[in-house]
């Protein structure tokens, strides 16, 4: 392929360039706010793909709850809708890409962060792991930037702890009244006295009159164990997501505090959103996308993001509302048979499913298996793979267990 000479690009800092593109026929992405542009490492190239930049910002998504291939997407129709009759939402994102796309190799690879991280580079290019890559060491070999790899990340979770990239969700509502209902906390007792309610120190959901007796505590030595009531007078919350125990915590004892909550996040616009993100840098032709050319998109996914990514092919996301394909191949590394909380009343994305706790919660769920198969216990029919196969929208998919 002949490549064309080098353009210089200045960087720009600290400023907001607004990409318009809202088509009012379209709910998707309508919007990137990108607040820094930098070529890294002063315009060190990178082989024949030449100096990369790095573009951060905010997305900025509508989804249309009247259209089809958004029935799936869990509360939809209960979230508030703005003048077009559309459900916004928005997340953070980063992409990182050659100079000169025309110097690209037309491949963007997408990575779905593991709570809110970036660890793409790190386990393609044995780089350092970092939330912003900035020196040399964070680039690690550059393997794949020398081969013209663009790469991109967004936030798709709304609880993870500050300093990660989060995705800004939608609360559902009845008629803009609240929704209420219960929250399962599960952790192991920690030493002392007070422990949190969510899982990895993410944000909890509110809780509705903390001092009520219809919250409750339990507690257990083994998962297998009938559970026992704490005693309501015993333990108090201390902030919508700590708790205190009178007397401390036993360590290594697992225990549940169920407590009525409300505001819903719309959780399934994490799905939705990497759906529209990645569609519009694939398909975008206009001079609005700073990525053009792309042909093909690759996801990657490793652990609770390889579940995710599992959780978008089996609902039919891999699908864009046109009807065209979003990836074209997916790895899916230590995401086991599972998927995840992602498109739940109350979700919450960073569960999983351990031995010893945050069992129980939908994770090791069926269909297991990319084929179609019966299940010999329920008789329940299903395929990972069914939605994307009925759409035509099956893409290679590599299974690392």
């Amino acid at each position: 392929m002949t490549l064309p000479r080098f353009l210089i690009v200045n960087t720009w800092v600290g400023i907001s360039v607004f990409l318009a593109f809202a088509r009012p026929a379209e709910a998707r992405l309508v919007r990137l706010e990108i607040e820094r542009r930098e070529v890294i490492l002063n315009g060190r190239p990178f082989g024949l793909a030449g100096p990369y930049e790095k573009l951060v910002g905010i997305a900025h998504f509508e989804l249309d709850p009247n259209l089809p291939k958004n029935d799936i997407v869990v509360d939809l129709k209960l979230a508030p809708r703005n003048v077009r009759g559309k459900v916004k939402f928005s997340a953070d994102f980063y992409l990182l890409k050659p100079v000169d796309p025309n110097r690209g190799n037309g491949r963007l690879f997408y990575e779905a962060g593991n709570r809110g991280s970036k660890r793409i580079l790190q386990t393609f290019q044995k780089a350092s792991r970092s939330a912003d890559p900035t020196i040399a060491e964070d680039f690690g070999d550059g393997a794949l930037m020398r081969r013209g790899f663009a790469f991109l990340w967004m936030g798709w979770q709304w609880d993870v702890p500050d300093g990660r990239m989060r995705m800004s969700m939608p609360i559902a509502t009845n008629d803009g009244q609240p929704i209420t209902g219960f929250v399962r906390g599960n952790f192991v007792g920690p030493v002392g006295s007070t422990a949190l309610v969510a899982d990895r120190g993410h944000r909890a959901y509110s809780v509705v009159d903390p001092a009520s007796d219809e919250h409750v505590m339990m507690g257990k030595t083994l998962p297998t164990d009938p559970p026992e009531i704490v005693p309501r007078a015993r333990w108090q919350f201390t902030d919508p997501g700590t708790v205190e125990l009178d007397g401390g915590f036993v360590p290594g004892r697992i225990y549940d505090v169920i407590y009525l909550s409300e505001g819903p996040r719309v959780v399934g616009t994490g799905l939705a959103g990497t759906r529209d993100i990645v569609s519009f840098f694939k398909y975008e032709e206009s001079a609005d996308n700073p990525l053009p050319g792309i042909d093909y998109a690759l996801g990657w996914g490793v652990s609770q993001t390889g579940r995710f990514l599992r959780h978008f092919l089996y609902q039919g996301f891999n699908e864009d509302e046109t009807g065209r394909q979003v990836f074209d191949g997916v790895f899916d590394q230590v995401g086991g048979a599972g998927r995840g909380s992602f498109n739940h009343r109350f979700g919450q994305a960073s569960r999983d499913a351990l031995q010893h706790f945050n069992f129980l919660f939908p994770v090791d769920m069926f269909p297991f298996a990319d084929a179609t198969l019966t299940d010999p216990v329920t008789g329940t029919t299903d395929g990972l793979l069914r939605r994307a196969e009925s759409s035509g929208t099956v893409p290679k998919v590599f299974h690392l267990l």
